[in-house]
């Protein structure tokens, strides 16, 4: 309780110190896509006065003008699409340095990187990732997004990230291949779950706390964390904690893109501004070339092929011979629920005898307990459990 509550005391310091010097942002030029709230233009409008207020510089593109002495410029249209052809102006010309809208047609091999605050702790952490699609295989997809989501912690001020990667189908094979390119010379910091069983795959109560400044995960559940952690507060009716969805991050991604939700309330989006003068400040777009250098200096491209060529040989029907059954209470964990049944085989293929199931952490591949260690190592050497 006492760390929870230092934890606390520190966050809002730091908050305090960010809005009192506009470190947070503070110099930047965004623009805000004004159209398109189901709360209405006031929201918006509301989100750009408050955000000029912590020294950030805002272009309002929408109907609504912006009062004199708001510190809010403004550039009226009343159609989207002509405000998405502004926004892009503005990017391209440089006049606005990052931009916040409540769409955005990414192209795949982008997805955004939200950024939450816990509810345990008040601790902001990143959603890796939100929206968007960086790849249209799901463990590939989370294996990039670790990477988009060091990148932009980075361009936050975190020099060290740590990483977790949430319990979900695929987040063993992604810890394999975030591990071998850790053992390549990539410098990545995993984790530690806050439950008594630890290691880098983290549990829900790890959302509630922020245990990782990076949660890797699919876009689709990181779509729906971050809804519920920043709508519970309201119901869900209005989006009132957070920053939103986040950038837009990917290999020669080169714009700096945030996406909120049209539900989201003024102080949510004057966050997302914020974000957004943040990244802007820390230079995102070279942070997350050189994240990608870094990481396919360490075999990235390798390690992508080479799942591929693996989960292409396991969709292939391989009939193995059963081996005499025996009585197994030994258990192994960290193999992929998707690979259960493929793990299974591999440790019957060399001769000894094994079941799948699920315990109360996850997938467990069970065997005679003198013959653990000898299973181990099959499952490590064929690439189902980290070594």
């Amino acid at each position: 309780m006492d760390n929870i509550k230092k934890t606390i005391a520190e966050t809002f310091l730091e908050l305090a110190e960010g809005l009192e010097t506009g470190q947070f942002g503070g110099g930047a030029t965004v623009a805000l896509i004004g159209i398109g709230s189901e709360h209405g233009e006031e929201a918006t409008m509301a989100a750009a006065e408050l955000a000029a207020q912590r020294g950030i510089k805002v272009i309002f593109i929408g109907e609504t003008a912006a009062k004199e002495g708001s510190g809010v410029e403004s550039i009226h249209t009343d159609c989207q699409d002509k405000a998405f052809e502004i926004m892009e102006e503005l990017l391209a010309t440089g006049k606005a340095d990052a931009a916040v809208a409540m769409h955005y047609p990414f192209p795949i091999g982008v997805a955004t990187v939200g950024r939450s605050l816990a509810p345990a702790t008040a601790k902001p952490f990143f959603l890796a990732t939100t929206t968007g699609t960086a790849s249209t295989d799901r463990i590939e997809g989370m294996i990039l997004n670790a990477v988009s989501g060091i990148a932009t912690a980075k361009a936050c001020g975190i020099k060290n990230p740590t990483v977790g990667i949430l319990n979900l189908d695929g987040a063993r094979p992604t810890e394999i291949a975030l591990k071998e390119l850790q053992k390549n010379g990539y410098d990545i910091t995993f984790a530690e779950s806050a439950r008594s069983d630890g290691g880098c795959v983290l549990r829900g109560n790890d959302v509630l706390f922020g245990t990782p400044d990076v949660m890797v995960c699919d876009t689709l559940t990181g779509n729906v964390i971050t809804k519920m952690l920043s709508a519970a507060n309201s119901g869900g009716s209005v989006e009132t904690v957070g920053y939103g969805y986040g950038p837009g991050v990917g290999e020669g991604y080169e714009q700096i893109v945030l996406i909120i939700s049209r539900a989201s309330g003024p102080r949510l989006i004057a966050n997302a501004i914020e974000y957004a003068g943040e990244l802007a400040k820390g230079d995102l777009i070279a942070k997350v070339q050189a994240e990608f250098a870094a990481a396919n200096k360490a075999g990235l491209s390798d390690i992508l092929a080479a799942r591929k060529e693996k989960s292409g040989k396991s969709a292939e029907a391989e009939e193995v011979k059963e081996p005499p059954k025996e009585v197994v209470t030994g258990e192994i964990l960290g193999v992929d629920v998707l690979d259960l049944e493929e793990a299974k085989k591999a440790v019957w293929k060399q001769g000894i005898y094994a079941e799948d199931g699920m315990g109360c952490t996850g997938p467990v591949i069970r065997v005679n307990d003198a013959k653990v260690e000898e299973a181990k190592k099959i499952l490590v050497e064929a690439g189902f459990i980290a070594g």
